[in-house]
């Protein structure tokens, strides 16, 4: 077989290659409801090239030993993480997207994957409440986007070169924001975090103490960042009070809607995250529900010019482009890269506004239900209007609550539900995402009871 395509003739070769793989990835969606989530074991193929190439049937073979040690977030009972299975129109939009093999670095590199991508942004900041001056960037992955978020805020801040500049954000905020300060050469002091209360919201009155603290001082602060939708709980600050203080205090507003910002797309489903179009910028991650294949975020601003003002150097080796608009590598830190918008459009195609809708509903539905199943006179649950919910024995110590979370764990592993064991203040929860499509009500009841009776 010749190793790339023949740009003249239909290759059958790559055609049958095509063809086998598939075949292999649909049986291996068929078999995954009767298999557990994750693997025991796996045998791991020959990872270094021999001295000449394999042939396709060697090649199959082997990755279908990789296929048997994945992952299956196609499991009716992989519960564990922000992983839903993909949509099947985005596994063909990441078959076309690479196979195309295009790269939005530049508009001639990618002429109608460029303005998809932009096409698309707006569509997003439209729907989400931002205004005409509003457009975005794909992203490879939420904490790519909040990073860019805060290198573009504290440069229009004017704070770039100024070490001792601080940003707020709560104390369950992403870790990708402790990662942000070390990329950015920042002290960890950097970042000032903001109590929670008993919801695991940001305290308005906490913010404003911790304000007032850095101004005397002398320090600057040039974001805000407000989370809606925390990782364990699913917890969603008050976006509407936060954008109130930042106007006041011009301070840039940072929204981490990595979570939860998916839910501003239904009407109604997005009284849930009032206040997104308040944000000077946005992350969203289409990939942690729709099941729009990996790797799917979005950093959505206000002002678009903000984007080229803070990440454009120019681009001396390829063709300027007429109008307004900027290359794609000059919009954000990436300079090559994938044309992750397909995946998204295709996967917003085939669902259209009503299958968006229903994925949101269904999957607080699912989360209501599992939470109305659990025990509260032997559990404490924390959780939110969304579609995560964590919980933990009522009155045991923190070593207990280790124990229990580790026992109980294996013991559902054991029946093949996945859920997370995430730390989260003082001790161990056990945490369920019901992003899952193909979870049904009586693999939660069944969840819900093996989890009662893990305390006798």
């Amino acid at each position: 077989m010749d190793p790339f395509a023949s740009p003249h003739n239909l290759d059958r070769e790559l055609h049958s290659l095509l063809v086998e793989a598939s075949s292999s990835l649909c049986d291996w969606f068929a078999e995954s409801g009767s298999q557990a989530p994750i693997a025991d074991s796996f045998v791991l193929p020959e990872v270094y090239p021999a001295k000449e190439g394999v042939s396709n049937k060697a090649l199959l073979s082997e990755l279908k030993l990789l296929m048997d040690g994945s992952y299956r977030p196609s499991h009716p009972r992989s519960l564990a993480h922000l992983d839903p299975p993909p949509l099947s129109a985005s596994i063909v939009g990441e078959l076309i997207c690479a196979g195309l093999n295009n790269n939005l670095l530049a508009e001639e590199l990618s002429p109608s994957l460029s303005l998809l991508e932009r096409k698309l942004c707006k569509w997003f900041c439209e729907k989400l409440g931002f205004g005409d001056l509003s457009g975005g960037v794909a992203a490879s992955g939420g904490s790519l986007s909040n990073l860019m978020a805060l290198v573009m805020a504290r440069n229009i801040a004017g704070l770039a070169s100024d070490p001792t500049a601080v940003f707020f954000a709560s104390e369950d905020c992403h870790v990708s924001f402790l990662k942000a300060v070390r990329i950015m050469g920042l002290g960890k002091e950097s970042l000032q975090k903001v109590p929670t209360d008993e919801n695991g919201e940001l305290k308005i009155s906490s913010l404003h103490s911790i304000s007032k603290k850095i101004k005397a001082e002398g320090k600057k602060c040039f974001a805000v960042v407000a989370t809606a939708g925390t990782t364990v709980r699913g917890a969603i600050d008050s976006l509407y009070e936060i954008s109130q203080f930042c106007q006041k205090e011009n301070v840039w507003l940072h929204i981490d809607g990595s979570i939860g910002g998916i839910y501003g797309l239904s009407k109604i489903t997005s009284e849930i995250v009032q206040g997104l179009g308040s944000a000077d910028s946005l992350t969203v991650n289409p990939q942690k529900l729709l099941g729009v294949a990996k790797t799917s975020s979005l950093l959505l601003v206000a002002n678009k010019n903000h984007l080229s003002s803070t990440f454009s150097t120019g681009l001396p080796y390829a063709e300027p482009i007429t109008g307004s608009d900027f290359h794609g590598g000059e919009l954000g830190i990436q300079g090559t890269r994938s044309a992750e918008s397909l995946k998204l459009w295709i996967g917003l195609r085939y669902l259209g506004e009503m299958g968006i809708e229903k994925i949101l509903l269904e999957s607080i539905k699912r989360k209501s239900y599992l939470e109305s199943m659990i025990d509260s006179s032997k559990f404490e649950i924390i959780s939110g209007p969304l579609h995560l919910l964590a919980l933990t024995p009522i009155n045991f110590t923190s070593s207990q609550s280790s124990d229990w979370s580790i026992k109980t764990r294996k013991s559902l592993l054991a029946n093949n539900f996945m859920l997370s064991r995430p730390m989260y203040r003082d001790r161990y929860y056990l945490k369920a995402v019901m992003g899952n499509p193909n979870t049904k009500f009586d693999d939660l009841k069944l969840l819900a009871n093996l989890i009662n009776d893990s305390i006798i």
